[in-house]
């Protein structure tokens, strides 16, 4: 295995972060770069040209011999051209890398989806270096590049990423959270920031699987199979041992998080078998959210070195726990850490309460928009199904933050006392304060202390839409309220000024109350509920996304600066098209696959059946063997039945273009062709268990979650692993093979 002495000498290795500024460059470059930062302001030419230089002399020390502006498109993956450092002079090499280099590139756009932001011939895209989130070094087995964060937009200005919204976000919660403040008489804050804290959840599998499951590779879940007889129904998976394998897997990938200066601190099994989590402590929620892209990259690669895929799919196997990614939310100042600590006496602090008006407020006038940041076809496979939030949008407050919202709405003292001493019956254990409020996994958007919870984002996703989203509806709500304090206490003291916040406070936490729900958000009943109280239930995407483009969003963002009307329709445009191109692909591989692989082995099975049957009669007569004429008969029903159901998915296939515009080509998709869909796998998930394992052409359940989690890398010659890591690679002939995505 790798050599690591400690956490401290790697930790920020492959990372330009603020401690390794200070070595590369002057005090001067790095002061005015942190007051830029903090003022959002802009660098100046000649700082970037400074910034530049020590960049290039601390990349070129690590190895690096190119660079790239890395970006994340609107389809949430990462992009990146990758540029040597290389210049000619005089038939001589140098290495160069100057402030314009590192500030601006220019990327063809025509390949990017833009929602119809610009037409096909309309290619020039600009990349522009994001200062606020560090460079970084990615070492490959046969070199290192340079990482350089960046936004990126169109010739005509429209964003056509996910990173540009979250910092105009960013900027418009700024200046609304310091406008709330100065409402209520406090001017004492400078800057306003957002944390977050990222929870991933995948599975690992054996690539030899992987390759020989079409479904996974063309979709990244399986669109056939059966849950293995264990699955996870002894709840024994969670937080159980990690095999050798695996953990060889997340070991090195956690090393070289550390080096990229990615604060990775927690690893364990997950509910499913063959599904685990890592997550980071909390950071600012730009640098959170590209670090999470940094995970899922590097546990990929990590992964590849030992014969393994890391799947990142919200529901990559059916029957069984679905990825999520949890995104631990909360708002602060240079002043305050996080709005959210409720302190001794929640129902007395103004900060507190302040901020619990606005988030809920955001709950229920833009659920809508929360709801939107968690949509996507393979997300829809999750949400509801007992293991997620449902697609209700609600809050969850706990005991203790609920009698403070009824204290303040009431206006009376409730006598509810909460007792933080618990006696668990064992004297010799430590002293022990539990919490004020329990845990709720069922709700979306769950407060757990000092944070909100948004556990609903699904495991692919990139947590750079529903940061800014939450933050362009954040930012929107403490607007309202900051207006409404100004509006009752203009041209009054400080005094006066807390009085109109606590009154607004109040109207707020009883005009949004609704949002609240302290109850089992997989209960049928919540659903039944929910509807009486107002809230939406939009099941599935094209619902969702439906109500992006509304009115009330197109004014929001227009008026906090995120998105122009047109970017805002464009942005919905892009999502439904990746729904229906998705959603399509799996269609088109369902066929495949049962029409190549599944329909001539069971075909054949059918045929060995029935000639058995046929000597088996003339053997022993037809009233001997009725069992096995019923099971005869059985298999060849499904099989007919599979047909059937396939060909009725190719028919659906064929009308969705006939259906006019996208939305209503994702809302067919979404209504018919996935219940179709699902109609079509129970027929052939039916065979399949009627078929001999050693025959059928897909991997099972079983193979890919139980036996490919055991297989361990023996001991044996050393190598480099994708990673960049010397391990031991051992006999494993797939120690070196590249991965399947």
């Amino acid at each position: 295995m790798s050599d690591l002495k400690s956490i401290e000498a790697v930790y920020g290795h492959y990372s330009f972060n603020a401690q390794t500024q200070q070595a590369y460059l002057s005090e001067k470059v790095v002061s005015e770069v942190r007051q830029c930062l903090a003022e959002a302001k802009s660098l100046s030419p000649a700082v970037t040209e400074s910034y530049a230089a020590g960049l290039l002399r601390w990349a070129m020390e690590r190895g690096a011999t190119h660079f790239t502006h890395w970006f994340v498109p609107i389809n949430g993956r990462s992009a990146q051209k990758h540029d040597s450092f290389l210049k000619v002079v005089k038939d001589r090499a140098i290495s160069t890398f100057g402030g314009k280099t590192l500030a601006i590139g220019e990327p063809d756009a025509s390949s990017f989806p833009s929602g119809g932001l610009r037409a096909t011939h309309e290619a020039r895209g600009y990349s522009v270096w994001d200062p606020s989130s560090p460079p970084f070094i990615i070492n490959h087995r046969t070199g290192a590049t340079l990482y350089i964060p960046t936004v990126y937009f169109s010739w005509k200005g429209h964003a056509l990423d996910e990173k540009l919204p979250l910092l105009r976000a960013n900027e418009a919660l700024s200046r609304n959270v310091l406008r709330m403040l100065s409402a209520t008489g406090d001017d004492s804050h400078k800057s306003v920031h957002t944390n977050s804290g990222i929870e991933q959840e995948y599975f690992l599998v054996d690539s030899d699987f992987i390759l020989r499951r079409p479904d996974i590779v063309q979709t990244g879940r399986t669109l056939f199979g059966n849950a293995p007889p264990r699955g996870q129904a002894l709840e024994d998976a969670y937080f159980g041992e990690l095999s050798e394998r695996t953990m060889m897997v997340i070991n090195d990938a956690e090393k070289e998080m550390w080096k990229l200066g990615i604060p990775q601190t927690t690893r364990h099994k997950e509910v499913a078998p063959g599904q685990y989590e890592v997550a980071p402590i909390f950071t600012m929620s730009m640098i959170a959210s590209d670090q999470n892209i940094l995970v899922q990259e590097t546990i990929n690669r990590v992964a590849h070195h030992y014969g393994m895929e890391a799947l990142f799919h919200e529901k990559p196997f059916a029957g069984l726990n679905g990825s999520g990614k949890h995104n631990n939310y909360s708002i602060g100042t240079d002043k305050v850490g996080t709005f959210y600590d409720p302190g001794d006496s929640p129902s007395t602090n103004l900060h507190f309460m302040l901020f619990l008006a606005a988030t809920l407020r955001t709950v229920n006038v833009h659920g809508d928009l929360l709801r939107c940041a968690i949509a996507s076809a393979s997300n829809d496979h999750r949400l509801g199904a007992n293991e997620a939030p449902p697609a209700i949008i609600s809050a969850y407050l706990g005991a203790q933050i609920k009698d403070a919202v009824t204290r303040v709405v009431t206006g009376k003292d409730t006598g509810v006392t909460f007792d933080r001493n618990l006696d668990i019956g064992a004297k010799s254990l430590p002293t022990f304060l539990r919490d004020v409020t329990d845990r709720n996994r069922t709700s979306p958007f769950a407060f757990t202390g000092n944070k909100f919870e948004f556990r609903a984002v699904g495991s692919s996703q990139t947590p750079h839409r529903s940061n800014y989203l939450l933050n362009t509806a954040m930012a929107d709500s403490c607007g309202i309220i900051a207006e409404e304090i100004e509006k009752l206490s203009a041209g009054k003291g400080t005094p006066e000024k807390e009085a109109a916040a606590w009154q607004v406070i109040k109207k707020h936490l009883t005009e949004n109350e609704k949002v609240i729900f302290e109850g089992n958000g997989y209960d049928p009943e919540w659903q039944v509920e929910a509807v009486k109280r107002g809230l939406l239930n939009l099941r599935n995407t094209p619902d969702s996304l439906e109500r992006f483009a509304s009115p009330k969003n197109v004014e929001v963002f227009g008026r906090l600066g995120v998105f122009e009307k047109e970017a805002v329709e464009a942005r919905q445009e892009s999502w439904l098209e990746e729904y229906i191109l998705k959603v399509g692909i799996e269609v088109k591989t369902m066929q495949n696959i049962f029409n190549t692989q599944i329909l001539p082995v069971a075909s054949n099975f059918y045929n060995t059946l029935f000639s058995t049957y046929n000597s088996l009669t003339v053997n022993m007569g037809e009233a001997d063997i009725t069992s096995y004429h019923s099971r005869l008969i059985k298999i060849g029903k499904l099989v007919e039945n599979a047909v059937k159901e396939c060909d009725k998915l190719a028919q659906l296939e064929t009308q969705i273009h006939s259906k006019g515009a996208t939305l209503q080509q994702a809302k067919f998709i979404g209504s018919e062709v996935v219940a179709q869909m699902a109609a079509f796998r129970q027929v052939v998930d039916e065979l399949e268990l009627c078929c001999p394992a050693n025959q059928w052409p897909l991997p099972s359940y079983q193979d890919m979650l139980f036996s490919g989690q055991v297989y361990n890398v023996s001991p044996g010659a050393s190598g480099v692993s994708s990673a960049g890591l010397s391990v031991s690679a051992g006999s494993n002939p797939k120690s070196f093979r590249s991965g399947v995505f």
